[in-house]
């Protein structure tokens, strides 16, 4: 490994001693400090497990290392995530069910509005050309459709029951189940994986799995700390914690990621970069969502009755749905141009600051406030154009089913 290349495979070392220590020493600490230096950590294990997950890819058929891959990546979003949900079971008077459906909600509409939007308009602005997916990335479009059409089902319910879980989590293990399928290709590394790379093969995936299960220890090891000490962050700064854990800190755990798949997108390898993302999106909508009620019915000790949500948890998944509606709709000719990535871009960025300023227009407007008005529009919205889009080319999804072929 040389010196260029060892020096962030070093750097994301250190950052994660902070957050060991802290862990092992629980030094008396204001809570800002203690979310940042968590926060660094995570940060630091996430590097880590990206480096891992693509010499991985040597390995195993891409599409299979694609999704787990993802599946890895976004361990430390499913660390805060499982950690609140299993706190909602034991505190079921408590506001930690807000904070899982938070934070899921907000990890989901990330990857699409920012992480899905910015490769496709930075390729098209270095390359002038849209994003072209590959015919095998159909199955992560295809079950990403099913799952999202299942995920409307939910807010119309009121209920995140056991059976969702299953059945989410069913669609994933279908989906890997045929990627796993596929032939392996060869794939590029660059940095600390590609010093990984060229290790012998038995001392690569033993250096491979020691990066795993190091950089594993050190999320599960702080995420309590991280998801605790952010929700006290926001009490002791006096803003809206559900904002700061549905923000923040999915931006933290997939900083990583974003900037993986940006230098992808970059050098002209949009099309890996957007399915690593379409992956991601995949397994987040369908495990991450289909394990919280699992999760919350052990902490629990009972299926019955189901994790509490209220009319805002339901409004916040029904716009990640319809996003995601939308999303699946846009790419199912299996291309993404800069005008749907400024469109995907537009729309988050409206819903994302809808609560500045939806105080002004229910006043320009002299209608009496409504909890979630904008947000039950950008849903419409999004709704909407998906359906519009479906009408104007019938065909557009149906091509998706191609997607269930090996």
């Amino acid at each position: 490994m040389t010196f260029r290349e060892s020096v962030p495979f070093f750097v994301a070392i250190a950052a994660t001693i902070p957050g060991i220590l802290l862990r092992v020493v629980h030094p008396d600490i204001s809570p800002l400090l203690m979310a940042s230096l968590t926060g660094l950590a995570i940060l630091g294990a996430s590097f880590m497990l990206m480096w891992a997950c693509e010499v991985a890819q040597m390995d195993i058929p891409q599409t299979l290392a694609l999704a787990v891959v993802a599946l890895i990546a976004v361990l430390p979003e499913y660390a805060v995530d499982m950690y609140f949900t299993w706190m909602a079971g034991q505190h079921p008077e408590s506001n930690y069910a807000h904070y899982a459906i938070a934070n899921m909600t907000g990890a989901n509409r990330l990857l699409i509005g920012i992480g899905w939007s910015a490769i496709a308009i930075l390729y098209a602005l270095r390359f002038r050309k849209a994003v072209q997916l590959e015919e095998e990335r159909r199955s992560e479009l295809l079950f990403l459709a099913l799952a999202t059409a299942y995920a409307l089902v939910i807010p119309l319910k009121g209920t995140l029951e056991w059976y969702d879980g299953v059945i989410l989590v069913s669609l994933y293990v279908w989906y890997i189940r045929i990627a796993s399928k596929r032939p392996c290709t060869d794939c590029e590394v660059e940095g600390p994986a590609e010093a990984l790379a060229h290790l012998p093969r038995n001392t690569r995936r033993l250096t491979t799995l020691g990066l795993f299960l190091f950089a594993a220890g050190v999320i599960l090891c702080d995420a309590e700390l991280f998801s605790e000490s952010l929700v006290a962050s926001g009490k002791v700064l006096g803003i809206n914690e559900f904002l700061l854990v549905q923000w923040l800190a999915p931006i933290a755990s997939e900083a990583p990621e974003f900037i993986v798949a940006i230098m992808f997108a970059t050098r002209g390898q949009a099309s890996l970069a957007l399915g690593s993302l379409i992956s991601s999106k995949l397994n987040q909508w369908t495990l991450l969502v289909g394990m919280i009620p699992g999760v919350f019915a052990v902490s629990s000790g009972s299926i019955n009755p189901p994790m509490p949500m209220d009319d805002h948890q339901m409004h916040e998944l029904l716009l990640t749905a319809a996003q995601s509606l939308f999303a699946v709709v846009l790419l199912a000719r299996m291309r993404l141009g800069l005008r749907g990535a400024l469109v995907l871009l537009a729309l988050f960025i409206g819903q994302f600051a809808a609560p500045l300023y939806e105080p002004y227009v229910e006043n320009l407007l002299g209608i009496p406030h409504m909890p979630d008005g904008l947000h039950i529009v950008y849903s419409g919205l999004y709704i909407a154009l998906a359906l519009g889009m479906m009408l104007y080319r019938p065909g557009r999804l149906l091509q998706l089913r191609e997607g269930l072929k090996v």
